[in-house]
């Protein structure tokens, strides 16, 4: 019996992302049938666009939880998405041009930003041994970040402006097909990258010299994971905006679920979960008669969600 009980709710959870993707797709305004032309240049892009995010962010999250031994741990908490951001920023307000070349800016230093933020990070794991100092400095660069930003918002011209703010609010909107494509590569690239490191990860768990003992390189380990993890954040930030608490919820309500840690099935389960929320958040911001920012709705989804799981984990 015991061998069997993850096998369904993995099926239930599989027919509750297919449940959500069709309801987000009659989304809008209420819930209705869209003509041809709204179905396949709005509302598919969009609810395909939700899931690929809210799968790179919960895996990304489930990584970070993994090599940090933190359940609080995730690209947005730990500065990750600050880093990103403050790229997609700096190409926003900096760079002219077409539309796609934009675009592809906005990825690119999306990108490098997370990256840099994310080594910056493995460097400062490596010398503290702490992880809630960890997760506090992550706090605080992340805070670090956000002023930088503001301060670039000041030397803005109006238009740059207002790019910058309707970006910041978060929308699963407006994603060309480029965009979409990109992070859907990016998850591929990323899922391969984690599945590949699954078994460090389960090393990991222990500890650092448990994971050294059994014969595991931590440092080159999480370097691959934080390249991972920049990687998703960054195209994922580009092109959605700051999306934040999928990646702490999605992991904690898989392992819950699975009853299981295992990096295994966490990882690629991770990514339904991660679909999940998303589609949730996004279904709830396409309900009145103006959209909302679905970054301010994952954030009230994800908040209450967080606090209890750690009231029931007694974190």
């Amino acid at each position: 019996m015991s061998a069997r009980r993850p096998s369904f709710p993995a099926v239930l959870l599989i027919a509750v992302l297919l449940l959500l993707a069709g309801l987000d797709l009659l989304a809008g305004n209420g819930f209705s049938w869209p003509a041809e032309a709204v179905f396949w240049k709005l509302r598919l892009p969009r609810m395909l666009t939700a899931a690929v995010a809210g799968a790179s962010l919960a895996l990304a999250g489930a990584q970070m939880q993994g090599i940090f031994r933190n359940p609080l741990a995730d690209p947005h908490i730990m500065g990750v998405s600050g880093g990103a951001g403050l790229g997609a920023a700096i190409a926003a307000l900096s760079v002219t041009g077409t539309t796609a070349w934009a675009g592809l800016s906005m990825a690119a230093a999306a990108f490098v930003g997370a990256l840099a933020v994310g080594l910056l990070i493995v460097a400062v794991s490596a010398r503290v041994q702490s992880t809630g100092t960890l997760l506090l400095a992550g706090v605080l660069l992340g805070f670090v970040l956000s002023a930088i930003s503001s301060i670039l918002q000041y030397s803005a011209g109006e238009e740059s402006l207002k790019l910058f703010y309707s970006w910041m609010a978060g929308s699963f909107s407006g994603v060309r097909f480029s965009g979409l494509l990109l992070m859907a590569l990016a998850l591929l690239l990323g899922l391969a990258m984690a599945l590949a490191d699954a078994k460090g990860l389960n090393l990991m768990l222990f500890g650092d010299d448990y994971a050294t003992f059994s014969g595991a390189r931590v440092r080159s380990l999480r370097l691959r994971v934080m390249a991972s993890c920049a990687l998703l954040t960054g195209t994922v930030t580009a092109c959605c905006g700051p999306i934040g608490f999928v990646g702490i919820a999605a992991p904690h309500l898989v392992r819950r679920l699975l009853g299981t840690s295992v990096h295994q099935r966490v990882l690629p389960w991770s990514l339904a979960m991660g679909a999940c929320l998303s589609l949730v958040a996004d279904i709830l911001s396409q309900l009145g008669p103006i959209p909302l920012p679905v970054g301010s709705t994952l954030a009230l989804i994800g908040i209450p969600l967080i606090v209890i799981l750690l009231w029931r984990t007694r974190l």
